[in-house]
């Protein structure tokens, strides 16, 4: 089964995340057939936006644990190394979902996020290198993982947000919903998630009457801004980091934990502040620890 599924609608180019029984969750197939959609949506001259969503309950909900995290050796791709590890391993596997996802960014015509449910972790990722993002009002966005195990590797939080809300996002890890991050400026529109899908369609319907050419010449202007302050830098150090983080000590305690007690539980106590990944053990409050 297709885990990205792509459609021409008229001057529109549909792509759907299609795993839903996982709520869409990243594993090793879906960057890569997400690109091919982008790439195939592009190579039609008759098409002239993309909008990108996700098929059941939520966009995405990040890289799936229960195949990553979860795992032990010799059980897929182990997101952790035996030590010593190779960062430059683990930088090759997560610059190529990068890159994947940054497609959204490079597609020569416009694209749009249509987000519902929620778009979060490694969701959030795929959610921000669109042109523009809209949300239900109702929907949850962040990347949870900055607690422990994980840095936003295409690290679009701080060019679209700026240096001090994204410190807000990134240092908390909590999620947003669309109300908020649109009052933020992260997003272009929140909308009562009934509305979604005519506003998203008003949106790209407005955009495709447009020259493809001249879609593409804007889209360059803009984009070539945020990428001479340094975006391909600083994704390069968040890529690198992203690994690291799942090889400190307080990452390797998170994986053990998810192995001990399942990757729900492990990530409930990292979302709620309830365990001590330093030292390896539960705490019953910040304050007390």
């Amino acid at each position: 089964m297709a885990k990205a599924l792509y459609e021409k609608d008229g001057r529109i180019g549909r792509i759907s995340l299609n795993r839903p029984d996982v709520m869409n969750a990243i594993d090793d197939d879906l960057p890569g057939e997400l690109e091919q959609a982008v790439l195939q949506a592009n190579s039609d001259p008759n098409v002239h936006v993309i909008v990108l969503s996700g098929a059941g309950k939520g966009f995405c909900a990040g890289y799936d644990l229960a195949y990553y995290a979860q795992s032990r050796e010799g059980d897929g791709h182990q997101a952790t190394q035996k030590m010593p590890w190779d960062p430059m391993k683990d930088y090759a596997f997560m610059m190529r979902n990068t890159e994947a996802f940054m497609s959204l960014w490079r597609s020569h015509i416009p694209t749009i996020s249509k987000v519902h449910g929620f778009a979060v972790a490694g969701g959030s990722d795929i959610a921000l290198c669109c042109d523009f993002i809209v949300m239900a009002d109702d929907a949850k966005i962040g990347y949870m993982p900055t607690r422990v195990w994980g840095c936003p590797t295409t690290a679009m939080w701080v060019y679209r947000l700026g240096p001090e809300k994204a410190k807000r996002m990134l240092f908390t890890g909590d999620t947003i919903t669309g109300v908020e991050a649109e009052q933020m400026g992260l997003v272009i529109k929140s909308t009562p998630a009934t509305d979604l899908d005519e506003d998203v369609d008003r949106l790209a319907e407005r955009m495709a009457g447009v020259p493809k050419n001249q879609l593409m010449m804007q889209k360059l202007v803009v984009n070539q801004a945020i990428e001479a302050m340094g975006l391909k830098q600083t994704q390069m150090f968040a890529t690198l980091f992203d690994g690291i983080t799942r090889h400190s000590p307080e990452g390797l305690n998170f994986k053990a934990r998810a192995e001990d007690v399942g990757w729900k539980q492990a990530v409930s106590e990292r979302d709620l502040g309830t365990f001590d990944w330093t030292n390896n053990r539960p705490i019953n409050s910040v304050k007390g620890s």
